[in-house]
């Protein structure tokens, strides 16, 4: 693919500090090796969550947004030097040990002060103590997650672990020219230019808890009116099965977009209906699809008995399996 950024394989795939439901982690490659994009533009993400996605692509230059000012704030602080991993490791040890005497109600407090102060490193300590590793917030924007009761959370090679992660992070963004904001997707595709590329990750319909604000089937349908304006090349994360319903709102990209499916097995999640095997999609804008993964993947009709199939045999197991749903114009 010459001198482009994308498609290309990551070899070691780079884990953010923070975490949240529909994470990507294990859909990096999938996304990275499927997209073709020269890169000579900024890549741009209106909804950011954790940063996987372009903390692995590593794009020269980006914009990334997300309506989350605690996700958002986090990570400017980490790029300012603010937030480094010796301040992040001497904090989680301070009241991880406090958390390990005094358990939930130490949980509490914390969550309670999180809320009035708004400080990002009682967000990081909350987002690794709370419950599944869920994100959540309620209509007046205080973080509402119950505590995981799990013993001794903040172990010394778990604490290592989180700082490693924003250690990592640091020397990425002292290599790049990264603008992070807080701001709605309609902006921040606004902004977007014929050389750039926009990914986009929204909440998933039908699936989602309250990440941080609400997201409607109208907002998707708007959402889905506005990308096919973009001036550049677009692709969008979204689920498009599990082993209960099919996602009807997929049929807004079918007669204009190119759909790539990986099998996938999400552990995060409020209740057990929301951890299990799902087949995510990617919705590519034509053009920007790595072309040389087409004679390896199956057409959607000729797959759905293995599909079946899959969900009685109820495995938790990743499925790398790559398939192109190439539906009739």
């Amino acid at each position: 693919m010459g001198n482009s950024l994308l498609p290309k394989h990551i070899k070691h795939i780079t884990v953010p500090p923070v975490k949240c439901q529909g994470i990507k982690t294990k859909l990096v490659n999938f996304i990275a090796s499927s997209i073709s994009w020269e890169g000579k533009g900024k890549w741009i993400e209106p909804f950011l969550g954790s940063g996987v996605t372009a903390f692995n692509i590593l794009a020269p230059k980006a914009l990334l947004a997300d309506t989350n000012p605690h996700i958002i704030n986090l990570y400017r602080q980490i790029q300012k030097r603010e937030i480094d991993r010796n301040t992040v490791k001497e904090f989680l040890e301070f009241h991880g040990a406090k958390l390990e005497k005094g358990d939930g109600d130490y949980y509490y407090e914390i969550r309670e002060q999180f809320n009035r102060t708004k400080d990002p490193l009682l967000f990081l300590f909350l987002n690794r103590a709370s419950f599944n590793g869920l994100m959540r917030f309620n209509a007046n924007g205080n973080f509402n997650v119950p505590y995981n009761h799990k013993p001794n959370r903040f172990s010394k090679a778990y604490i290592s672990k989180i700082c490693n992660q924003v250690s990592t992070l640091q020397n990425i963004l002292m290599c790049v020219d990264w603008e992070f904001i807080t701001a709605p997707w309609e902006h921040t595709i606004a902004q977007a230019n014929a050389n750039d590329f926009v990914y986009l990750d929204p909440p998933y319909i039908g699936r989602s808890s309250d990440y941080y604000n609400s997201w409607s089937y109208e907002d998707a349908l708007k959402l889905s009116t506005q990308i096919h304006s973009l001036p550049c090349g677009y692709a969008m994360s979204m689920w498009l099965k599990n082993k209960f319903r099919t996602n009807e709102y997929i049929d807004n990209f079918r007669t204009k977009d190119e759909i790539l499916t990986f099998n996938h097995f999400y552990h995060i999640g409020a209740s057990e209906t929301l951890r299990n095997s799902i087949v995510e999609a990617l919705i590519i804008k034509p053009g920007y699809s790595n072309k040389q993964n087409f004679g390896n993947v199956k057409l959607y009709l000729q797959e759905e008995i293995a599909l079946d199939n899959m969900w009685d045999k109820k495995s938790q197991n990743d499925l790398y399996s790559h398939r192109l749903h190439r539906f009739h114009r």
